[in-house]
């Protein structure tokens, strides 16, 4: 089957405006993210090819602007809830890149110290609420912080992000019909890549767009974005999240957008069709965004100075890392079964 979602075919919300009333200071912290999240992945990717990180783990590379938008647009308490494709998420919460690669690195300074690795990312003092590496397991757990913030009366917003393979699993369906029917406070975001593993997702749904044209069948708007528009998702996941707030219920909000590299670092992506990456790659949303700041008279040196300031995080975190020690067996062998250690009970 053709791909549905062809790159320059991606239509766009209705709502799309051209942003102008988004402050020059929250465009500038949405570029930080962009650029923050874009060279730690970056770095990432390259500490794995020296095989300082084990194992595998899933980038965003491309995908930057729905975390940078979804981000800017939140505040302090709402919560994050997040797929194994999680480090540009937790990042734009704010969670230091020192904590993340090491985690990554399986290092003691990391996030977990060492022991959740790269898809088990959580803080809850940045509102970072988990990665989740089964599909779809985290959209009833983010209806239930939901319930609890609408029980007790509290305004933050759960916002819950997967991909577009989860619209297939039935935890979609279920949580989207209690958040629904309950008029819970959660934002579900799906980060439409066009792929779900291996299989393009065109291939294996009846419809156009697998989020937004089931919506319907619950009462929510159809809402289809572009994903690589750092300015659209901030506006979009904006008025989402104030209607949350206002006890007005759940919105459905799909991003169309694009992962650079495979599934995870053991995929060489051979099933894209030739040509696609590098259309999607004219579309990039950090050069895209910094095209745009220039454009409304944001200095190329003020830019480059904001780049140089990460790179200059990444590195010295990425120092730190290399010298923390490796996660000791205390930590590893204890919680790893239900009585508390690590021997295996048949």
């Amino acid at each position: 089957m053709a791909n549905k979602l062809a790159p320059h075919s991606a239509t766009p919300s209705p709502n799309r405006s051209e942003a102008t009333l988004i402050p020059l200071t929250k465009r500038l912290e949405m570029y930080r993210l962009l650029s923050l999240t874009r060279q730690a992945e970056q770095r990432a990717f390259d500490l794995f090819l020296q095989n300082q990180i084990k194992g595998t783990s899933h980038l965003s590379l491309g995908q930057e602007a729905v975390a940078a938008g979804a981000a800017a647009a939140m505040q302090p308490g709402d919560l994050s809830f997040c797929t194994y494709r999680g480090h540009a998420h937790t990042l734009a919460r704010g969670v230091p890149v020192e904590k993340v690669l090491g985690e990554l690195m399986g290092r003691d300074n990391g996030l977990m110290r060492g022991k959740g690795g790269s898809m088990h990312l959580t803080s809850v003092e940045h509102g970072v609420m988990g990665s989740y590496a089964i599909i779809g397991a985290h959209l009833p757990i983010a209806c239930g912080a939901a319930w609890r913030a609408q029980y007790k009366g509290h305004k933050d917003v759960s916002v819950c992000f997967f991909g577009d393979g989860t619209t297939n699993i039935g935890a979609f369906h279920e949580a989207l019909n209690f958040a629904a029917c309950m008029k819970l406070p959660v934002v579900f975001v799906c980060e439409n890549n066009l792929y779900m593993e291996y299989t393009p997702i065109a291939d294996v749904i009846p419809v156009q767009y697998p989020a937004a044209d089931r919506a319907a069948a619950y009462g929510l708007d159809r809402i289809v974005i572009d994903g690589n528009d750092v300015d659209v998702v901030y506006e979009t996941l904006s008025q989402a999240y104030a209607k949350a707030r206002a006890g007005h219920g759940p919105s459905l909000v799909e991003c169309l957008t694009y992962r650079y590299s495979g599934h995870s670092r053991a995929d060489p992506a051979k099933y894209r069709p030739a040509g696609e990456l590098e259309k999607w790659k004219e579309r990039d949303p950090v050069k895209a965004y910094r095209k745009r700041l220039g454009a409304l008279g944001v200095a190329d040196a003020k830019l480059d100075a904001i780049d140089a300031e990460i790179l200059k995080i990444i590195d010295e975190a990425t120092q730190a890392c290399q010298a923390a020690p490796p996660t000791s067996t205390d930590i590893l062998f204890t919680d790893v079964y239900a009585d508390g250690g690590c021997a295996w009970r048949n």
